[in-house]
């Protein structure tokens, strides 16, 4: 399947249903350990990546087929689910690869140039 109009409703349908997945259970886990620490996002990116890496296998495995599972799962439910998963598997691919620098260079600027982006956007919209 090519990118038609199909493919992105699936990412539309799987995005909706992951957003609210993670409203939902980001509640309900900081509901049951408290605020302290971000325990609600920290499950949606254990789980999610988890999720993501288990749906990876089986395509890759050609027990399920690229699309439409990618587009609606991998991309769609799980991206907005948390971009982390994301993340985690590239990582994780680059790792598997044997490709250890470049791993560790994603690792690096995705933490850090995330961080220095939030902290720019906090300063520049300060009053």
């Amino acid at each position: 399947m090519t990118h038609t109009l199909t493919l992105y409703l699936f990412v539309a349908s799987g995005g909706a249903v992951g957003a609210c997945l993670r409203f939902f259970f980001t509640g309900l886990v900081d509901s049951w350990f408290g605020k302290a620490l971000p325990f609600g996002t920290l499950a949606v990116n254990v789980v999610g990546s988890f999720l993501l890496a288990t749906l990876y296998g089986f395509i890759e495995r050609g027990d399920l087929a690229e699309q439409p599972y990618r587009a609606l799962i991998g991309v769609g439910l799980l991206g907005a689910l948390t971009t982390f998963s994301t993340f985690t598997i590239e990582t994780l691919t680059l790792l598997e690869n044997g490709l250890w620098l470049k791993a560790l260079a994603n690792i690096v600027l995705n933490v850090c140039a995330c961080l220095l982006a939030a902290w720019l956007a906090v300063e520049l919209t300060k009053g």
